[in-house]
């Protein structure tokens, strides 16, 4: 008794999930019998054959899954992302992260000046960067490097992050040179 709408619900919804889900959390969202949703990921899960990808019921719950034998591909994937260099927007914003921590991420796109959400959550995903504690004055999450960003670095302390003082402009060489241009 093949229902192709509850399938496709079914597929969206294990589509997103980070955790398998229960055939009772499926029933409930779709507000179907969980008999209905049972039959539903069993013809489901027949109907995929030779795909890279199966559905599985494991832990209690239902989820797609690599299949075994794709493995090294996924893998190599997965590898080849977290290796990928940051980009150069990235890379500015964790060395605000790195020098200004525990720092909002409002603050972090006040001083970039462009908003920096995506690249946030980037700099999180490959570990670089984590939660850090709570702003007081506006509950906003604050932000810190992780010890992953000191060993990919090869720096023990943040301490030993280079000084950056040196890299400043010089304001007094800067009024001279903006006097001049305004003679």
């Amino acid at each position: 008794m093949s229902n192709p709408e509850l399938q496709r619900s079914i597929e969206a919804i294990l589509m997103v999930v980070d955790e398998p889900v229960t055939e009772l959390t499926l029933a409930h969202v779709l507000g179907k019998p969980v008999e209905e949703i049972t039959e539903a990921l069993v013809e489901l899960t027949a109907s995929y054959g030779d795909r890279g990808f199966e559905l599985k019921a494991i832990t209690g719950g239902w989820r797609f899954y690599s299949r075994p034998e794709y493995s090294q591909a996924v893998e190599g994937f997965v590898l080849d992302g977290q290796q990928s260099r940051l980009t150069q927007a990235a890379l500015e914003t964790l060395a605000v992260i790195a020098y200004r921590q525990p720092v909002s991420r409002a603050r972090v796109s006040a001083i970039r000046g462009v908003n920096v959400e995506a690249v946030m959550k980037t700099l999180v995903t490959r570990g670089l960067v984590e939660e850090s504690g709570l702003e007081h004055e506006t509950g906003a999450i604050l932000y810190a490097t992780t010890s992953y960003f000191l060993e990919r670095l090869a720096l023990n302390t943040l301490g030993d992050l280079p000084a950056l003082a040196p890299y400043l402009p010089d304001l007094d060489r800067l009024d001279e040179v903006l006097d001049s241009l305004t003679d």
